[in-house]
């Protein structure tokens, strides 16, 4: 074998190692970044609906109505809707005007499709005030809305009620 030819494969062999060895170390990080990311996706989607809603504290900052028109939130039909809203994991619930004042209190239920959130609004000595089922409209990590039907049966008129996540923290008596 002549020196040249013999220099050339050794050098072309040398340099197919060493891509190899680069590509491997390339792989094996890519591998490494898209497990992280797997993960990752897999534990957002292991997120229930009640967890989503349990995560963070929720301000109202919008409502729509059926028509997608802006609804002030001053607005008898969505007025009494608006406040702070303190989910927590162990299915009770207080909820508070954004003047701070109490609201109201109770337990709390998502359905586990995440379509309807129930609420048990109870007084001070856990007796039930009332009930309320609200379709969920949207529930993700940056927006919480439901509808409320202002007059009872009549599903053509509706004002969807906008949450979006805040760092308020929950009034004190």
């Amino acid at each position: 074998m002549n020196t040249i030819t013999s220099k050339s494969l050794r050098t072309a062999v040398v340099s197919l190692v060493a891509l190899g060895v680069f590509a491997a170390c390339g792989t094996d990080s890519d591998d490494a970044e898209k497990t992280d990311a797997d993960q990752s996706s897999q534990v957002a989607q292991a997120a229930t609906p009640s967890d989503i809603l349990a995560a963070t504290p929720w301000e109202t900052t919008s409502a729509v109505d059926q028509d997608g028109n802006e609804v002030s939130l001053d607005d008898e039909n969505v007025n009494t809707f608006v406040g702070w809203a303190y989910f927590k994991a162990d299915g009770t619930f207080t909820m508070y005007t954004l003047d701070d004042a109490p609201k109201m209190q109770g337990d709390w239920t998502v359905t586990e499709d995440g379509k309807t959130r129930s609420i048990v609004a109870k007084d001070e000595d856990g007796k039930v005030l009332f009930t309320r089922d609200s379709d969920i409209v949207t529930l993700t990590d940056a927006e919480f809305t439901y509808r409320v039907f202002p007059e009872e049966g009549d599903t053509s008129a509706y004002y969807d009620i906008v949450h979006t996540p805040t760092d308020h923290a929950e009034p004190t008596a």
